[in-house]
Parts: C-alpha cells; sequence; structure tokens
C-alpha cells in the first residue's frame, strides 16, 4: 500500500474519532487531542500544557518510510525531539501498532492497537472525593503541616525547645518515608521510560540515566594487570583500613595514635512517640471531618485555590516545538 493511500486511509479515522478522544505519546507519554485535520498537517493541543502543536504530511510520510522500509518496524528512540506524537497518530490507522514494551512502532496485516485512551485511563475528575492513603508518609506529613502553621518556623530561634524537637522528629519521618515511597515510584516508572526520553507531568520531568558504579577486581589479578602494563607494585599499595582496625583491636594502640579525628556535634533522633502522633493525628481528622456549612466551604475554595496557584508555578512547558524546517524528521 502507498504512503497516499496510506494517509487517506489515517485522514478518514481522525475524522471518525469521538470529540474530546484523547491520545497518549509512547515515549513521554503525554496527553493530547486532534483539534483540526487537515489535507497536509493535522494539529493537536497537549491536554496539562494546552500548547497546540502542527504535525505535518511530510513528517507522517517520512516515518512511513522508516517503518516499510526496516523490516515494518521503526525503533521509537530514534525519533527526534517533539516527534513523539507521530507514532501515536499513526496507530489509529488499521494497519500499525505501537509495541511499547518492545519500544517500536510497527506495520501488522491483524488487527491493531491505537494509543487511544479508555475513559477508565483519564485522569481522576477533579470533584470525586479524595479518599486517605494507607501510607506512614502522609499521616506524617499532616502532621508536619499541622506544625508548620501552628508556629513561626520562619524564626526558628524564637521557638520553644519541645515544638523544635517534634518538628525535627517529623521532618525526620518524612524525608524517610518520602525516600522510601520515591524508590518504589522510581522502580515503576524505570519500567516504562525509554533511553533518556524525558517524560513530563505538571510538576517536572524525569528521565531514565544510568549510573556507573566501580568495584575493583581481586587484589592479585589488578596487581599483575597492572604490572604487565608497566606500573610496579608499590606505586599502588596502601594501607588498607580495615586491616588497620583489626591490627588495632589485638595491640595497645588507641585511634589517635594512627588516625587524625576530628569531631562534629549533631542532633540524631532518638525515639518517636508513636501513640501522641496517633492521637494528634486522629484529633486533626476529626477537625477535619467535622468542618461543615460556610467554614468548610471557605476552606474548599482556599485549597483549590492553593493548588491552582502550584500548577501555574510548577506547570511544565517545553521551549521548543517540532519545526519541519528546522529539523529532520522522524
Amino acid at each position: 500500500m502507498s504512503f497516499r493511500v496510506s494517509w487517506h486511509n489515517l485522514i478518514e479515522r481522525l475524522d471518525e474519532l469521538p470529540e474530546g478522544a484523547t491520545l497518549r505519546t509512547p515515549l513521554s507519554h503525554d496527553r493530547f487531542r486532534i483539534t483540526d485535520v487537515q489535507e497536509h498537517r493535522v494539529v493537536i493541543q497537549f491536554i496539562h500544557s494546552g500548547d497546540s502543536q502542527p504535525l505535518q504530511q511530510d513528517q507522517f510520510e517520512t516515518l512511513y518510510r522508516r517503518i516499510t522500509d526496516s523490516e515494518a518496524r521503526f525503533e521509537l528512540d530514534r525519533l527526534p525531539p517533539n516527534a513523539d506524537p507521530y507514532p501515536a497518530v499513526w496507530s489509529l490507522h488499521p494497519r500499525f501498532e505501537i509495541d511499547e514494551d518492545a519500544g517500536v512502532i510497527v506495520e501488522k496485516n491483524g488487527p491493531t492497537t491505537t494509543q487511544i485512551l479508555d475513559a477508565g485511563d483519564e485522569p481522576e475528575s477533579e470533584e470525586k472525593e479524595r479518599t486517605e492513603p494507607d501510607l506512614d508518609v502522609y499521616a506524617d506529613a499532616l502532621l508536619l503541616a499541622d506544625v508548620l502553621e501552628r508556629h513561626e518556623v520562619t524564626t526558628l530561634e524564637k521557638i520553644d525547645t519541645d515544638v523544635l524537637v517534634n518538628l525535627y522528629t517529623l521532618l525526620s519521618d518524612v524525608q524517610r518515608n518520602a525516600n522510601d515511597l520515591r524508590q518504589d515510584v522510581s522502580d515503576v516508572l524505570l519500567n516504562r521510560l525509554h533511553h533518556d526520553q524525558p517524560v513530563s507531568g505538571p510538576f517536572g520531568s524525569v528521565q531514565r540515566t544510568t549510573r556507573r558504579n566501580r568495584s575493583l577486581k581481586p587484589d592479585e589479578e589488578v596487581l599483575e594487570t597492572l604490572e604487565e602494563a608497566g606500573i610496579e607494585r608499590e606505586r599502588v599499595l596502601g594501607v588498607d583500613r580495615s586491616k588497620v582496625d583489626d591490627a588495632i583491636e589485638v595491640t595497645t594502640l588507641s585511634d589517635s595514635d594512627v588516625y587524625d579525628i576530628e569531631e562534629s556535634e549533631y542532633v540524631r533522633k532518638a525515639e518517636v512517640d508513636e501513640e501522641h502522633k496517633e492521637t494528634r493525628l486522629q484529633g486533626l481528622k476529626d477537625q477535619l471531618a467535622a468542618t461543615e456549612g460556610s467554614e468548610a466551604e471557605e476552606l474548599r475554595e482556599e485549597i483549590k485555590e492553593l493548588e491552582n496557584r502550584i500548577a501555574e508555578l510548577t506547570e511544565f512547558k517545553s521551549g521548543s516545538q517540532f519545526h519541519t524546517n528546522t529539523r529532520g524528521g522522524p
């Protein structure tokens, strides 16, 4: 099938899309809608940023050629910047399908799937009642917010010691539990990111990176390798701290005889009164649940206004757009 025939088939599919149909890019998972379908281009609008982007016919043709000339498949990580929507739109064609696990778009003869999101994939409505997550970090964060609201933490020197102790304890708990949750989120995200392609959300963006850790091979192997390269053993032999510690234990030497010691003082959390935290937390929940009438309405309006301000301040917007005149095709 020629590109011209495939293009007109795609245009027909786009014209048949239900109003408000939402698609998702395969790499960055940005949600977008098709706002205009023309003979030589398709215009889309991203949900989170509101930015519009024209997708040109000649770029669709380039992607089509890449797929059909490469054993009916094309690796998505070879896409140029901002070209992520092209394969998502191509997936609406009955012969093209995206395999996100393999990171490719393929041409098939049988039934295919598209990047159109089902109703269940849509973001939850803002009107839906929020539920309390059963997470330690949520409970500690709620208690921390209460302390921050009741005390002038911008002038810590004026705060009583017991309040500072509570503040330090909660900060420590939030940090530990948030880091545990962050790691869990990271493990799931890692399976969804491809080859350093940024994935953006309303509050920022993330991308897959590689960390390189080194550990020495067995001592004798290292020494022999270096000797073969002309490096004498004496140049790399040094004092092994673990062996020094073992030696000190069977002698009358002290740490100061072999170590330069510098002491610094710091605050360490000794224990946590979980019972008191639970009592205070339940009191906050009861207080929120008992809020009714105009006071509750004002509180909801304040929260909504705050959320809107946060969204405006933290919204991630790309500064570049995909222009066919200045960049190569897919």
